[in-house]
């Protein structure tokens, strides 16, 4: 299993005008460009929910869930969702395909699709993660070293194509590399609390850091190739960086999740370049409160093979 995705994105060329006309998404467009639209399948933390959200900003569909930190569009157009109790295959009809419910005293905040069919996910609480198949049972269980008791044990956790296990350690302030066999390879320490870690084709690591209000890309040495720090974005302060992704342009898209005083008061996420310009915004307060993930979901439209690592 691998973190990249077959994704693409289309550029619109309605107006922005007529996007902001429906009171739901704002957009930014580069200069000299055609506007960015993307339709996509979000996660709302704060909102309990799920949805997917048109290029034009109206929501097609929502699904209610506790506390959502983590989703996923399959093949099959259904939708995996992690939720505060486990993980549900959930169909467009809203009908329960399969699930997995975790034990009670875990706290579940990431996972990932199988290709069995089954998914991974990451049980704060338990020190695990574990490999569950679509009749619900546990097939695999690895557990992961933790000096935290709290539901902050683990926040993105990924399988790649070599089999490795990729997990944050958010209050530990260190992402750790997993064998197949879940031994200890490596510890990234990294200055802030990790929510996602995401392996890149060139072996660079892309990780947001939450409340230490950054972004970074650390090389193959883990020197720091390319960051978003806290102010350095117009119009989008970093607050707490959750969920991320590099895109097949090179673009990078930031989920900022807004805690407390700042929600309702700016951008939920945007795209950004590698010259840190703005392409695209989220903005719509009116239907989400914390948006920490993103699935992009825009058509192929080039015939190429593109590529979104998150």
């Amino acid at each position: 299993m691998t973190t990249s995705f077959v994704l693409t994105r289309r550029d619109f060329s309605g107006r922005i005008a007529s996007a902001l006309a429906l009171g739901v998404v704002g957009f930014r467009a580069a200069a000299a460009a055609k506007p960015v639209n993307h339709r996509f399948l979000c996660c709302d933390y704060q909102g309990n929910k799920v949805a997917i959200v048109a290029a034009d900003g109206s929501v097609e569909w929502e699904y209610s869930a506790q506390t959502p930190q983590d989703c996923w569009m399959l093949p099959t157009g259904n939708v995996l969702i992690c939720h505060h109790h486990g993980v549900k295959e959930v169909s467009r009809e809203k009908q329960v395909v399969w699930e997995y419910k975790a034990p009670p005293q875990a706290q579940c905040h990431s996972c990932q699709p199988l290709p069995n069919g089954g998914a991974l996910v990451a049980e704060c609480l338990m020190s695990r993660i574990v490999e569950v198949g679509r009749d619900g049972r546990i097939s695999r269980e690895i557990k992961v070293a933790s000096e935290a008791k709290n539901g902050h044990q683990f926040r993105g956790t990924r399988k790649t194509a070599d089999q490795h296990y990729w997990v944050c350690l958010m209050d530990e302030k260190k992402i750790v590399e997993l064998s197949p066999d879940g031994s200890l390879l490596r510890t990234i320490p990294v200055d802030g609390f990790p929510h996602a870690a995401i392996k890149l084709a060139n072996g660079h690591l892309l990780v947001t850091l939450g409340t230490a209000r950054k972004v970074i890309e650390l090389d193959k040495n883990l020197k720091i190739a390319w960051q978003i720090d806290d102010n350095e974005i117009p119009g989008n302060p970093l607050r707490l960086p959750a969920g991320c992704q590099r895109l097949p342009n090179g673009n990078t898209l930031v989920c900022n999740y807004l805690p407390g005083e700042f929600m309702g008061k700016q951008p939920q996420a945007f795209e950004v370049t590698r010259d840190k310009k703005v392409v695209w915004e989220l903005t719509d307060h009116a239907h989400f409160k914390t948006v920490n993930q993103i699935y992009l979901l825009d058509p192929v439209t080039d015939g190429k093979k593109n590529e979104v690592f998150r």
